[in-house]
């Protein structure tokens, strides 16, 4: 019995060695399959060298170009007037904005004048008969002199001695002297030195004011400046008058600009020129954030592509009889997602999109001639 299955198993093996040996032989028989040839189809443009403008993208908030801190230079009482000092409030140029209480500073420059007054006075009688040529300027000084209003400028001195007669009574010491309390009681009354609004206020009426005191911000609402960082590379393509077109976040609104200053040095942490927009709209406020795009340059006979298209070698990919090819450019500027090239040549075919795994070689089909042969 063992003997006869031994038998069958040998018998099965060498059946089963045959088969296999026949399979092997039939596939070393069978022809290899041909890779089909794949021909990507790539959309293509032809290059056409014109002038084309160098913008520059830039951003920044809006800041009022004429614009007053407001402190004080003197202590007192801040008096009520028609207009509240509040923000939003709209003054013309030389509306009062702060009055203080002047009351007893007043008093004594009215003291120091009528000392003035009376020291001039005693004086014309030896004027009268030692001076006879100048005392009718001096008579017509004392009649024009009024307490109330400012102190008129003394007359000119015709001569040394009248000069040293006039210095020796002390009456130039005692004229600057009421000069400079007049000038420090105007700064009792803060006026507004331009048409504009108010858009800080940290006193109220009633509170007492102490010198040195911030007391709220001035600024003209009816131009405003945004100052932007721009690479250094830009500095000599920047000139001053230059139009510039502004944008809102949003894109919904648009705003005309020019370029008022640049400033004259880099910063040298950051390696940025700064540069100054000045715009022009009721509608724009203090503190907006808008986006600029400035006509730096332009430059002829060139083209612009976008970035990805450009290769690490400065080569780019073009399309001749059915194949890609590669041709080396001179960028000239770079944007976020654009390049401006030149040394490409008028009617090259190149391509409008990358391809992946794109090599120098590689068949390829223009989408308008796929386009084409599908119509057909």
């Amino acid at each position: 019995m063992r003997k006869i299955i031994l038998s069958v198993i040998g018998v099965l093996l060498i059946v089963l060695s045959f088969l296999f040996a026949k399979k092997l032989i039939a596939n070393k028989n069978k022809p290899k399959p041909v890779k089909e040839k794949i021909v990507k189809t790539v959309f293509t443009d032809t290059v056409l060298n014109q002038t084309v403008k160098i913008i520059i993208p830039a951003n920044g908030s809006l800041v009022a170009k004429q614009r007053v801190e407001l402190y004080a230079e003197v202590q007192g009482v801040f008096k009520p007037s028609n207009i509240l000092f509040k923000p939003g409030q709209k003054y013309r140029k030389g509306q009062s904005l702060i009055r203080i209480d002047a009351s007893e500073y007043y008093a004594s420059v009215q003291s120091s004048k009528s000392s003035l007054y009376n020291a001039i006075a005693a004086i014309m009688p030896d004027l009268r008969l030692d001076f006879p040529e100048v005392y009718p300027k001096w008579q017509n000084y004392l009649n024009g002199f009024d307490l109330n209003k400012t102190t008129p400028k003394l007359p000119e001195m015709a001569s040394e001695k009248e000069n040293y007669f006039i210095t020796g009574r002390g009456i130039i010491s005692s004229y600057y002297n009421v000069k400079n309390l007049e000038q420090r009681l105007s700064k009792y009354n803060i006026t507004a030195p331009f048409t504009g609004i108010l858009t800080e206020a940290l006193v109220t009426e009633g509170s007492l004011i102490r010198s040195g005191q911030k007391l709220g911000e001035f600024i003209d609402p009816s131009i405003y400046e945004m100052e932007v960082a721009l690479s250094k590379s830009y500095a000599t393509l920047l000139q001053v008058g230059e139009a510039v077109i502004l944008t809102n976040l949003d894109k919904t609104e648009t705003y005309n600009g020019k370029v008022s200053r640049v400033n004259g040095s880099i910063d040298a942490t950051t390696q940025t020129i700064t540069a100054y927009i000045e715009v022009k709209d009721d509608k724009l406020k203090e503190g907006m954030y808008l986006e600029a795009n400035l006509n730096a340059k332009e430059e002829q006979d060139a083209i612009e592509i976008d970035r990805n298209l450009l290769l690490e070698s400065e080569e780019i990919f073009i399309v001749r009889d059915s194949v890609l090819d590669v041709i080396p450019v001179k960028p000239v500027y770079f944007s976020d997602t654009k390049v401006v090239l030149k040394n490409v040549p008028n009617g090259t075919v190149i391509l409008e999109k990358p391809v992946p795994g794109a090599y120098a070689g590689m068949l390829v089909k223009p989408f308008e001639d796929s386009t084409k042969n599908n119509d057909k």
